[in-house]
């Protein structure tokens, strides 16, 4: 019976046009039921390709980091006399200078205090007056044997003691001058204030009510850590670590702010750490970056780029021109008669947006940079030359 089937003039004909299209598709390497490929004529122009020379230029090697923004001066103020909380005299998030009067605590019992030591000194003093004017006295009547030696002795001892008195009310009278002077709480530095933590009319206790924080933003830190390899090749390649460094002299780097594509803010790496951390086996590292227009706040985060090497001769392609094979990188060279052959190369990281080829190519050959596709080793190509700009970012 299935032989039958099989003779049947008609289905023989319906088995026939759908098998020898298969049989044809895989003899071709398509698959059943694709549409043939176009096979190129005999004697056809070679496909076409974009080749360009790569970009051979003096370079420094970048590497980033990403790190946190920290003030260089930072203050906790704190009240230095006990009392109540008479006055404000700020503006919450206000930029401050050093020596601007921030709080004004009562300052009544401290003037009577003050005013206390003053009368204290003055009676001292005239009681120093007094004794040495009778010390004199006894000295001139001792010399003429009309006084004993004993009450010239006694009213010298008065005098000193009058002097210690002087002394002590001279210390007394410092000490409340003090305490007059800080019930005015006054800015120790230059730079942006907090809100306030205190109102009018609290009581503030001596060292321990923190009343605002205060921090400077001009210039600011930038805090990064790196690790044990990579610090190593900074201390060997650009000297980083090595000596004393003065804060905003040392190695030129560039920041940038969350959400920036490309780093917009300068600073000096000026300062490394002392030791490695134990726990981390990573350096810190710490550069000075101007904030003329106080945009960058401290706990801010960034991503520093800071150079890797010395300038060196580097030899730049987009990264449109490399292909991979494997665990492997190639590029397509093409040479004069039009023959297209690969080359392993080593890559490095981008610079100015291109990527950096630090084995495999001299700078003077014709690397395909557009149809990849389209390129066999050993076959041709038709090269279309184009120069590449010196930046592409």
């Amino acid at each position: 019976m299935l032989r039958d089937l099989v003779m049947h003039p008609a289905l023989r004909s319906r088995l026939a046009s759908f098998l020898v299209p298969a049989l044809v598709g895989v003899l071709a390497g398509v698959p059943v039921g694709a549409a043939p490929a176009r096979a190129q004529a005999p004697g056809g122009p070679p496909p076409k390709v974009t080749v360009a020379k790569p970009v051979v230029r003096e370079i420094v090697e970048q590497d980033q980091y990403t790190g946190r923004f920290d003030p260089i001066e930072f203050v906790e103020v704190r009240a230095r006399v006990t009392g109540y909380l008479d006055k404000i005299q700020f503006t919450d998030g206000a930029t401050v200078k050093k020596g601007d009067v921030l709080f004004v605590i009562d300052r009544r019992p401290y003037k009577a205090a003050l005013e206390q030591a003053q009368a204290a000194l003055t009676s001292a003093k005239a009681r120093l007056s007094f004794t040495q004017t009778d010390l004199e006295r006894a000295q001139t009547l001792s010399r003429g044997g009309n006084i004993s030696e004993q009450v010239t002795d006694q009213r010298r001892q008065a005098s000193q003691t009058a002097q210690a008195d002087v002394d002590s009310a001279e210390a007394a009278l410092r000490n409340a001058q003090l305490n007059y002077d800080f019930t005015e709480v006054k800015s120790p530095i230059d730079g942006r204030i907090s809100q306030r933590l205190v109102t009018e009319g609290n009581i503030v206790i001596t060292d321990q009510t923190r009343l605002t924080t205060i921090v400077s933003l001009d210039p600011i830190y930038f805090g990064f850590t790196v690790d044990e390899k990579s610090f190593l090749k900074y201390q060997g390649s650009l000297n980083i670590g090595m000596g004393q460094t003065q804060r905003g002299k040392g190695v030129p780097v560039m920041i940038a702010l969350t959400g920036e594509e490309k780093p917009t803010r300068k600073g000096t790496l000026d300062f490394v750490d002392n030791r490695v951390d134990n726990q981390t086996g990573t350096v810190l590292l710490r550069a000075t970056v101007e904030n003329k227009d106080g945009f960058i706040k401290p706990g801010l985060f960034g991503i520093v780029s800071m150079p890797a090497t010395k300038p060196f001769r580097g030899v730049l392609l987009p990264d449109e021109a490399i292909s991979a094979n494997q665990d492997k990188r190639i590029v397509y060279l093409v040479s004069e008669d039009g023959t297209a052959s690969a080359r392993d190369v080593k890559l490095g990281p981008k610079v100015d947006g291109y990527r950096v080829i630090r084995e495999g190519l001299k700078g003077d050959e014709s690397v395909v940079i557009n149809g990849l596709a389209r390129v066999r080793p050993g076959a041709k190509v038709t090269p279309e030359m184009q120069t590449l700009p010196p930046s592409k970012s």
